[in-house]
């Protein structure tokens, strides 16, 4: 169960994964465009922080011309650089011309079980559905993440959970049976705090240093 940073910011890149427990780090043109620096280039910074995965998806506008961008990309790191492609039939016709060449292939905006399924058929390594997206569009982007997991049980194609907007989605989204999430860094720093673990840590203060 894999988290990610959903972030193409540098900073937050390098303040994730000094946490030691974020996997890798997931663009989007969204967040690459914030930037206002070219994609490839952020993409080469974001490899050098770190060892881990780093995603980045594919723009153009023919089939063609976003096969060339994914070859291109994925060679500067074949194994760390997964290449995100919008969930369509003929996207995930090319994943799967990418895959049997080496190619990580995510099919990202995944909107039901259907194109999660063809996309574990045309071998992409990652399928990454919206959650809070799907809520606020279809009603429960939780039940569409459950369909999915209980449709690529036993293959290899994992579930990255994107679009997660609180701790409790967070949770309930792998309980639902999401492989790995991803999500901004202020809902990576807000996982590992509670209230009530804050009442009990200040309660030891008041003993002040025994040791």
């Amino acid at each position: 169960m894999a988290i990610y940073l959903d972030s193409a910011s540098l900073d937050d890149a390098r303040r994730a994964l000094a946490l030691g427990f974020v996997a890798g780090v997931t663009t989007n043109p969204n967040l690459v465009a914030a930037t206002g620096r070219r994609g490839r280039d952020v993409l080469a910074d974001l490899l050098a922080l770190g060892d881990g995965p780093v995603f980045c998806q594919v723009t153009a506008p023919t089939v063609e011309g976003r096969a060339e961008q994914a070859r291109e990309i994925s060679q500067l790191s074949p194994e760390r650089v997964i290449v995100k492609i919008p969930a369509t039939t003929e996207n995930i016709a090319l994943a799967s011309e990418l895959s049997c060449e080496g190619v990580r292939c995510c099919i990202t905006a995944v909107s039901s079980p259907a194109q999660a399924y063809l996309a574990a058929q045309a071998g992409a390594d990652f399928v990454a559905p919206y959650v809070n997206r799907l809520t606020r569009q279809m009603g429960d982007g939780l039940s569409v993440v459950r369909r999915i997991a209980a449709l690529l049980a036993g293959t290899s194609t994992r579930i990255l959970a994107a679009s997660l907007k609180s701790v409790e989605e967070v949770t309930e989204v792998l309980l639902a049976g999401a492989h790995d999430v991803t999500m901004p860094l202020d809902l990576i720093l807000a996982l590992g705090e509670h209230e009530y673990s804050a009442l009990a840590i200040e309660q030891f203060n008041a003993h002040g240093d025994i040791l």
